[in-house]
Parts: structure tokens; C-alpha cells; sequence
């Protein structure tokens, strides 16, 4: 089965809210019951293809479906990598170093009772990739297309074995397929391909099943006790995922009792969650809160401009306003991934960044920046801003903060920068894997709407680098390349660096058996919810 992808990726749209049996009230009776209070400003997608950014993958994604390659949460005191998912492994072909063969994990039922196998994985290829097909759907396509980018074809072995070719080597490729979700083939043929259909009962094959939908109020996930991994069967009933994108919202929620878990709680309400007997948890992770920078079109297409805005960061600033749930960020990357490297350091150097300004003639040095009120992974961003704002005001910019909700900022994203009214936009992103944060983010051919180079920074070695990587399937040579590619965009100034968060969540006391991996996903399987 030949499969063609698609040479634009549409911008991201909002599913149809759904209203499913039941009201907002709703008594569990002799259930356990997680309720979770996200930062999202409304329920991410649930149909098997989340927005609202990465928090979407995270709530709406691993938890009703599952990937190829899925990622391993189990531990707090190592990054997290890819391990065996619906597929139990895989293996480039010796031949050809464009062929990935894929083995598939049997004995797989989706929550509808379908079979997991070869025919279904292919057709979820299609879905994304093959605008001829009945199941292609163009808004998923903005979602997950980044994925399957570089897929040419999908071809079946026998029952439970596949053959991806790329259109170029990728020796990271099982990466990307960590990011694709798998939804029943026969739940969407028998709505009649009728995706809005799908929603009212969609199926997976993960830890969770659909049970409701409140909508932009709450949605409601049960326990699969038939999971294929016996031990990521949840160990509560029912998981209630709830939308609260204002801090002290999600704070008074805790303290009331109206939720066990909250993401990102604020600095100011820390100390008082803690004297509640809440449980606050910190953990390193690789995560960015940056400033993307339009590098083809002034002023940020000044290496001197870009040099500029980095030495007018007191970050530390920064850290000291957060209350220490952050960490100053000196690049993309965090310390302990292994393609850190010796990056340039631009320590808070306010009088080299005036000088800097003023030998690039960009004076006031105007820019305009795109921020989110809320949403998945950027921290607490007006204030946050306002501080970036004035630290580089202080040097000679001239700032305007446009404010807009978080899926209209990921809109701004997705459509890239070019025509766009931003010179930068502060979009917070988790290179978790070199992929999504060395190669897709700095090599030119990723610009939208291939991924994710934003701003269009294009640098002739940087490319050269990012290739000679993704044809490397030595891994020690190939780090080396991605250290080597990583030290070259931050001595270039590509983007502003100002911090990593550390990842604060606060618990019931409730609530045990939660391990907070170092990643932006997190599995909630193995959390207990005491009576």
C-alpha cells in the first residue's frame, strides 16, 4: 500500500465540543476517583490527534491511545527514552538504510474489541498521510503530520510486521514514532468516517477507556483493566481531567478538595499549599521557556541583535521571581542530555548588549512578541514576560507584549513565521529527544510547514551537521554530531534563552505512588487515591 504524504500540514483547529450523556454533576459511587486540574484553557482533543500543545499529548494522548514507541516514565532520576510500545521492536534493514522494519506487539485489542495488528497500523498512516483515503483527516494532519513527514511508504510483511520507508535515512526515526497515536480502524468505519461520531466514543488501546465529556468543563477517562502491560493498569477507577488555566484557580481548587493533582501550581501559593500538607514535586526535565526569534527579517536576522537580547537576560532574575522553580537556561537543552556539549554562555551583561545594539543600528530596537495567557508548559507567562520585557527595554528594545490564548499562540506557531506580524513569539517547548529539539527545531528544511523552525533560521552547517546525524546510526558518532550541531545554533544566538522549569505539581495528601519522570509526559497508571 503506497502512501502519500502530504505537502502542507493545516493549521490546528479545535474539535467539535460533544456533548456526552451526563451533566457536570456526578456522584462515583465506590469508585476511586484522580481529578486532575490542567493548565489548558479547554479540554484537549481527545479523538486521537491532542492540541493544546504537548499537555494535549500528555492527558488526551498517552492516556487513551498508544504508539509504536512509547516512552518510559517509570524513573525520576533519568531522562526519559523510548521503549517497545504496540510495537516490540524494530530494526533499520541492513540493506537499506531507508527501511525500517517494525514488529508488532499481538494479543492488542482496542477498547472496542478490534484487533491491533499490521492492517490497522497502516491504516493509521493513512489517516494522516493519504488525502485519497476514507479515514484521512486534514485537521489531525496538523496535529501529528510532523511525524510522518519523512514516511514514504508503509508496507505489510505479514500480520504483525511493517515495513516504513523514509524518503532519507533517519537514524532517529523511531523517535517520530513515539508521537503517533493508533485509533480503531473499525470504531471509525463503523461511524461512517464520521469523525465527530468517532468522539462520542472514541477507542484506543491505552491504559484508559472514554466514558464522558462535559464540554470545556471535564473529561471523564475509566480504568482499561484489560491492558495489555499489566503493570500500567491504573490503580484507580476513574481519572477526571478538569481545565483550570488560571493558577489560583487550580490552587483553591487543591485546597478545597475539588482536586487531588494540579500542574503548575503558582510560586506565590506554594508555601501555602505546603503548610496545607500538600505535596510539592520539582524535578529537572528537558524543557525550554524561550523567546522563538524571526531570523529572516530584522532586527533578529542581526546575529548582533539576537547576541543583544541574550546578554540583557538577568536570568537569574528570573529564577528569584519564581521562587526557585526554575533553573537559568543557557541553551535549549538541559545539562544532562548528552548532546549539551560546552555551549557559548551569555551571562547577564547589560552594557555588551547596548553595545551590541548599537553597533547593529537598531535603535530603538522595535519588537513586537507574541505571548499566551496560559497553556501547556509556559509556566506563569505574564509575569514572566513582563520581566523579559523590561530587562530588555533596559538595554535599548522596544517591546510590545501581544497577549492571546494558548491554541491561538500554538495557531501562530503552526503557520510559522514568515508573513507573520511577530519578530518573536514565546512558545515554550520539550526537546525531548534530539528530533523535536536539535534537528526539527534549527535545520532549514523544517521550517513550517514541515515542523519546527518558527523564526526560519537557516545556517549552512548547522544543516550539514543535522544531516550527516540523521545518517549516522553509529549512536557515540552520532552525538557527537548533535553536541557539535547544538553548540553551533547557541554560539549563533538562535533563539533567547531564559529558563528551564523544574516541573511543579502539588498533590493531595491523598495521593501516592506517583513518580514524576523527567519529561514533559508523565504516566499517571501508578497513583493511588486513599479514601
Amino acid at each position: 500500500m503506497k502512501l502519500f504524504g502530504m505537502r502542507g500540514i493545516v493549521a490546528a483547529a479545535v474539535v467539535a465540543a460533544f456533548t456526552v450523556a451526563g451533566s457536570a454533576a456526578h456522584t462515583y459511587a465506590a469508585e476511586s476517583v484522580l481529578r486532575v486540574a490542567m493548565t489548558a484553557a479547554d479540554i484537549p482533543d481527545w479523538t486521537g490527534a491532542p492540541d493544546q500543545g504537548y499537555e494535549g499529548y500528555r492527558f488526551a494522548g498517552y492516556t487513551l491511545y498508544d504508539t509504536l514507541a512509547l516512552w518510559d516514565l517509570s524513573s525520576s532520576d533519568k531522562a526519559a527514552d523510548i521503549v517497545p510500545g504496540l510495537a516490540t521492536s524494530w530494526v533499520v534493514d541492513p540493506a537499506n538504510n531507508k527501511r525500517w522494519i517494525f514488529h508488532l506487539r499481538q494479543g492488542v485489542k482496542y477498547h472496542d474489541g478490534c484487533t491491533w495488528n499490521a492492517d490497522s497500523a497502516i491504516w493509521n498512516f493513512a489517516r494522516v498521510m493519504d488525502p485519497k483515503a476514507p479515514q484521512f483527516n486534514a485537521r489531525q494532519v496538523g496535529q501529528m503530520g510532523t511525524y510522518v513527514v519523512n514516511v514514504d511508504n508503509v508496507a505489510k510483511l505479514d500480520d504483525y510486521t511493517i515495513a516504513i520507508t523514509t524518503k532519507t535515512p533517519s537514524s532517529l526515526f523511531p523517535y517520530e514514532m513515539a508521537m503517533l497515536y493508533m485509533i480503531s480502524d473499525c470504531a471509525v468505519k463503523a461511524d461512517g468516517y464520521d469523525y465527530n461520531k468517532f468522539a462520542a466514543a472514541p477507542s484506543g488501546t491505552g491504559p484508559y477507556k472514554f466514558d464522558r465529556v462535559v464540554p470545556h468543563e471535564r473529561l471523564e477517562l475509566v480504568k482499561n483493566a484489560n491492558y495489555w502491560d499489566p503493570k500500567r493498569v491504573p490503580k484507580h477507577d476513574r481519572l477526571v481531567l478538569l481545565p483550570m488555566p488560571e493558577a489560583s484557580t487550580r490552587a483553591a481548587a487543591l485546597l478545597s478538595g475539588q482536586v487531588d493533582f494540579v500542574e503548575a501550581p503558582s510560586p506565590d501559593t506554594i508555601p501555602r499549599l505546603k503548610s496545607a500538607g500538600m505535596k510539592i514535586i520539582t524535578v529537572p526535565y528537558p524543557h525550554n521557556w524561550d523567546y522563538l526569534l524571526r531570523t529572516d527579517t530584522p532586527p533578529f536576522n542581526d546575529k548582533r541583535v539576537r547576541q543583544a537580547a541574550n546578554y540583557a537576560m538577568n536570568r537569574q532574575d528570573m529564577v528569584d521571581m519564581l521562587d526557585g522553580v526554575a533553573v537559568a537556561a543557557d541553551e535549549t537543552l538541559i545539562t544532562t542530555q548528552p548532546w549539551y556539549g560546552n555551549p557559548t554562555k551569555y551571562d547577564f551583561d547589560p552594557d555588551k548588549a547596548k553595545e551590541l545594539l548599537k553597533e547593529a543600528g537598531c535603535s530603538p530596537c522595535a519588537i513586537k512578541v507574541g505571548i499566551s495567557t496560559s497553556g501547556s508548559g509556559q509556566m506563569q507567562p505574564l509575569p514572566m514576560n513582563e520581566l523579559v520585557k523590561e530587562q530588555l527595554e533596559a538595554v535599548g528594545f522596544q517591546v510590545d507584549l501581544v497577549p492571546m490564548d494558548w491554541n491561538a499562540l500554538i495557531g501562530v506557531f503552526l503557520s510559522g513565521g514568515k508573513g507573520s506580524p511577530y519578530n518573536a513569539i514565546n512558545f515554550s517547548m520539550a526537546p525531548i529527544d534530539p528530533v523535536q529539539g536539535i534537528l526539527k527545531k534549527w535545520m532549514t528544511q523544517y521550517g513550517p510547514p514541515s515542523c519546527c523552525n518558527w523564526g526560519s533560521y537557516s545556517n549552512p552547517d548547522v544543516d550539514k551537521l543535522g544531516t550527516e546525524a540523521l545518517g549516522e546510526f553509529d549512536p557515540v558518532k552520532r552525538n557527537a554530531l548533535l553536541t557539535k550541531m547544538n553548540e553551533t545554533v547557541v554560539a549563533d544566538a538562535s533563539e533567547l534563552y531564559i529558563v528551564h522549569d523544574l516541573n511543579p505539581r502539588a498533590l493531595s495528601p491523598k495521593l501516592s505512588g506517583f513518580v514524576q519522570a523527567q519529561s514533559w509526559f508523565q504516566d499517571l497508571t501508578p497513583i493511588v487515591v486513599a479514601p
